[in-house]
């Protein structure tokens, strides 16, 4: 369990459809130390629904948070207090998504108008658990996009007691966007997040948004004290596996793909016969394990067609075509 105060310097930014406890788990392979977020669950998916589908996850991918979507603080307290109680290392709200969905149910980006009821959140919520409790946001929305409207909206949250601000460093248009060209028309601003960070150098500040590598993340640690990586994690993992040397400075040895693929497929094993559960569940997050490398061509094809077939059929033939590609012999799990 993180303490307050405490500020992992590199994670891997909640996504929709992404960052479920199987592409968590493959991720935790690859790095033990950065830290992971959940896809955002809603408060009321979690106090009406299945909490051990929303919420349930595997020991070995601590450090974990939970992102949170809400507005409700009395709700939000209660979902952040079951999760501390299931063992999340930190709850997150998230006050940066731009869909429509998530601004019907007024919360997400829209927040940013109402630093008054995000810090009353963050306040119920920081009351509630033991654990950080985070903010996620964007420089801006719409009209509010100065620097000025943003140091407001962190100056208001941080009297509250808001344990960190990860800040995509993109504003969020709430209407003529879709989510993805929210992540990519608006131009990044990362001197304002810098600029923040010097105004309110006592508060913890990450920086998200077009950071692809880890080299960048060493460039973006010289101004901020964390750095979240979001679609990078999912197109090119591989980036982490030198993740805990180079930025947690751990003399960690960093896997091979053949190990982690061993461990996912002993993963697997583990979920065969589940109600409703497909391999290609799990097999699907290491689709983009070789990108960049001789056989990535061959390994997608292998597991895309194979989808129907056992975990660890699938992802022996996988390793076979790879290292039919590169004239090798195959290291099978």
């Amino acid at each position: 369990m993180m303490s307050r105060g405490h500020t992992p310097p590199l994670s891997i930014a909640p996504m929709m459809d992404r960052t479920n406890r199987h592409y968590r788990f493959v991720m935790r392979q690859i790095t033990r130390k950065t830290l992971l977020y959940t896809e955002m669950i809603t408060t009321g998916a979690i106090l009406f629904g299945d909490q051990e589908q929303h919420l349930g996850f595997d020991p070995e991918e601590h450090p974990l948070a939970l992102q949170l979507g809400g507005d409700d603080p009395k709700a939000l307290a209660e979902c952040a207090k079951i999760a501390e109680g299931r063992g999340y290392d930190e709850i997150n709200l998230n006050v940066g998504c731009p869909s429509d969905r998530v601004q019907k149910g007024s919360f997400g980006a829209c927040l940013m108008r109402t630093p008054h009821v995000v810090a009353a959140a963050v306040q119920a919520m920081r009351a509630a658990v033991s654990v950080p409790v985070t903010v996620k946001h964007r420089i801006g929305v719409d009209e509010l996009d100065a620097y000025d409207d943003m140091a407001r909206f962190v100056g208001i949250v941080a009297e509250a007691g808001a344990d960190r601000f990860s800040i995509h460093a993109r504003k969020a248009w709430l209407q003529g966007l879709s989510p993805k060209q929210n992540r990519n028309i608006p131009p990044l601003r990362y001197d304002d997040v810098y600029r923040l960070k010097h105004q309110f150098s006592h508060l913890p500040i990450e920086i998200n948004g077009g950071i692809l590598t880890l080299d960048d993340a060493a460039d973006h640690l010289q101004h901020v004290d964390a750095v979240m990586i979001g679609r990078a994690a999912v197109d090119t993992p591989w980036i982490f596996a030198d993740a805990d040397r180079r930025i947690f400075d751990v003399p960690a040895q960093s896997p091979s793909r053949e190990e982690v693929i061993a461990a996912v497929a002993d993963y697997a094993g583990r979920w065969r016969g589940r109600p409703r559960h497909k391999p290609h569940h799990i097999t699907r997050h290491l689709l983009t394990l070789f990108a960049g490398q001789p056989g990535t061509r061959a390994w997608k094809r292998t597991l895309t067609e194979g989808a129907h077939v056992g975990a660890h059929t699938i992802l022996r033939q996988g390793l076979a075509a790879v290292a039919r590609v590169n004239g090798v012999s195959p290291q099978c799990p």
